[in-house]
This record gives structure tokens, C-alpha cells and sequence, in this order.
């Protein structure tokens, strides 16, 4: 049958503590169609957690998750976070090192309290689940480069991080048009496989309604819906094409398989390790 829902967390990486709360952490589900069921924000692991009880379907949902979920190396990079550099670095995408020694940890937490609710973690190499309770993790940029609907054929969307060539006293100008672009084209996905419906729900239709926001705390709210969206697709993209259409980086871990710490990515031919061999066409729609 099929996983039935599949849902986007873009996870506020620190859970906040007793001087501060957590920061916002963006969420989003939808379904086979590409309706978005439900989307918004949260904070912290327990309240994340509490919003995908009352939102995953019993036995059959994929989560995807923006943050590393397991961390097993005492020092350095992981594997992954590596691949994704070494992969999609002429697109200008690369990630931050973690490690047992990196304080913000959310996603171990978020993993820990959800593998104690029948949630199982699943790397992604023995590729996509067909049923169940899962969560995997993910990463938005790779999405946006490696998956072609989307356009991104030389570089990333400058909607994050400054480039240099961008003066400072521009940058919020620049990075709020850069958003709008990307939401033009998130909004072609209505038509792809599988589809992206942003209208479908009026959280999400208010990306296409108003414009990206220049002040920095109404920008970083829509950002993380816009992530959580993404990460919502990839896993639909995953379950629908597999290896087809995505890689999974950090997959040569000799640890049990379903336990390696890895990123499951959306690759374009030219990005991944080995470009000799074809790829496997798309399963058939059930």
C-alpha cells in the first residue's frame, strides 16, 4: 500500500533551555496528492513531538527531518555532512560538522523521544520504508539542487546565508526577492512527481499571497515553513522514485544497517559518486 503521509520538520537545531525557549521549528505534512494536510511552527522537541502525534497516521507516515538525528562521532564530521560537500559543492552547498562535542543536539533529543513512541529510524539503505512509524534525515539544500523541477542548475538560492558579492545594507532586499523566486518555483511542483500543492492549505498559500518579509524575524518564520515544506516533498520524492532520484550519503557506514548516520539527498546524474552506472527507472504509481 504505501506510505500515506509525509511530513517536513525544519528542526530549531538548540532545544532552548531555563534562560531562554526554543527557537521556532517549521512543520508540514501532506499527502500522496501533494495536499498540504497541516503546517505551522513549534518549539522545542517536546511540542514538535506532541504536533506529530496528533498529525502522523498510525503505520504509515515518513518523517523527514532538517537536523542531525544520529551522532555517533566523537570528534570532526560525520560522513554525510562530508558527502554533501564533496557532492554538491559546485553548487555552492555545503554542510556545518557535528559531533558529540556540538552542544546543539535537538534532533538526537527529538530521535531519543520518538524511538520511545514506536518511531523508527531508518537510513535509507536498504531504501524507501513501505509502512510504519519512521523518520529520516534530510537536508533542504540538497533538495534544492539535486532535485532539477526546481532549477537550481548552477548554485543555490542565495535565501539563506549572504553571499559576499552582496553588500551587507542590500541584503535583506536581496535575500526577501531570492525567497520569492523560490516560492515561484516551489509552486511548479504542483505538476510534478510527486505534486506540491501550496495552495492547498492557507498557511502555505500565504508564501504565494504576500511577499517575503526584509525584517529578520518575520523572514526566519517564513523560511523554516518553507524548509519544513521541502523536506515534506524530498520525502515524498524518496518514497515515490527511491535511489532513482535520491542518494544516500554517508551510506557506506559498516554499522547495522537502519542505524548509520546518514542524509538521504536528491541527486541530479553529475552528482553522485558514481556516474557509471545508470539508475533505476520510477516504480509505477500504486
Amino acid at each position: 500500500m504505501g506510505i500515506e503521509r509525509f511530513i517536513g520538520i525544519d528542526l530549531a537545531w538548540a532545544q532552548g533551555g531555563t534562560r531562554a525557549k526554543a527557537n521556532e521549528t517549521g512543520v508540514a505534512a501532506i499527502d500522496r496528492r501533494g495536499v498540504v494536510l497541516e503546517c505551522g511552527w513549534t518549539r522545542g522537541p517536546e511540542e514538535t513531538m506532541a504536533w506529530l502525534a496528533r498529525t502522523a497516521v498510525d503505520g504509515s507516515t515518513l518523517v523527514f527531518v532538517d537536523a542531525p538525528l544520529v551522532v555517533d562521532n566523537p570528534a570532526g564530521q560525520r560522513s554525510c555532512e562530508r558527502e554533501v560537500g564533496q557532492r554538491y559543492g559546485r553548487w555552492k552547498v555545503s554542510a556545518n560538522s557535528t559531533n558529540q562535542g556540538t552542544p546543539r543536539r535537538a534532533g538526537v533529543l527529538l530521535r531519543a523521544g520518538l524511538e520511545e513512541n514506536r518511531w523508527v529510524y531508518d537510513d535509507g539503505r536498504d531504501g524507501p520504508p513501505t509502512g510504519g512509524l519512521v523518520m529520516s534525515e534530510c537536508y533542504p539544500y540538497t533538495t534544492l539542487v539535486g532535485a532539477s523541477e526546481l532549477g537550481y542548475d548552477q548554485e543555490r538560492p542565495t535565501y539563506k546565508r549572504r553571499p559576499a558579492r552582496v553588500p551587507t545594507a542590500e541584503w535583506r532586499a536581496v535575500r526577501a526577492t531570492e525567497c520569492d523566486k523560490l516560492i515561484g518555483r516551489m509552486a511548479g511542483l504542483a505538476t510534478a512527481d510527486p505534486p506540491l500543492l501550496l495552495a492547498s492549505h492557507p498557511v502555505s498559500r500565504q508564501l504565494l499571497d504576500e511577499p517575503s518579509p526584509q525584517r529578520d524575524a518575520d523572514y526566519k518564520h517564513r523560511e523554516d515553513l518553507i524548509d519544513a515544506l521541502l523536506c515534506a516533498w524530498t520525502a515524498a520524492l524518496w518514497s515515490r522514485h527511491g535511489s532513482a532520484r535520491c542518494q544516500v550519503l554517508g551510506g557506506d557506514s559498516l554499522v547495522p544497517p537502519g542505524s548509520a548516520p546518514t542524509i538521504i539527498a536528491p541527486a541530479r546524474p553529475e552528482q553522485r559518486r558514481d556516474k557509471e552506472n545508470p539508475v533505476p527507472r520510477p516504480r509505477p504509481v500504486p
